[in-house]
């Protein structure tokens, strides 16, 4: 199973960005996007630095909040979630 955590879109630069995953940045390719992706946006990555979804922004904070009350739980077996 993979965890798409939403990732916010910092810079473009054609069909390449430069996103923040919690909280580290990183390059991803933009060129699956079936939609316009702009700085702020938060965007899905799957594997292979792919962004393939643009997620509302505010189901991104939720989701992001969400995931921080969990990891914040420091639960060895991620099945106890």
């Amino acid at each position: 199973m993979c965890l798409a955590i939403p990732s916010r879109v910092l810079e473009i630069d054609d069909l390449m960005a430069v996103v923040d995953t919690a909280g580290e940045q990183r390059k991803v390719s933009l060129m699956l996007m079936h939609e316009e992706v702009a700085v702020g946006d938060y965007v899905l990555i799957q594997q292979g630095s792919f962004a393939y979804e643009r997620v509302d922004a505010e189901r991104a904070r939720e989701s992001l909040a969400l995931m921080e009350e969990v990891f914040a739980q420091d639960a060895a077996d991620v099945r106890a979630w």
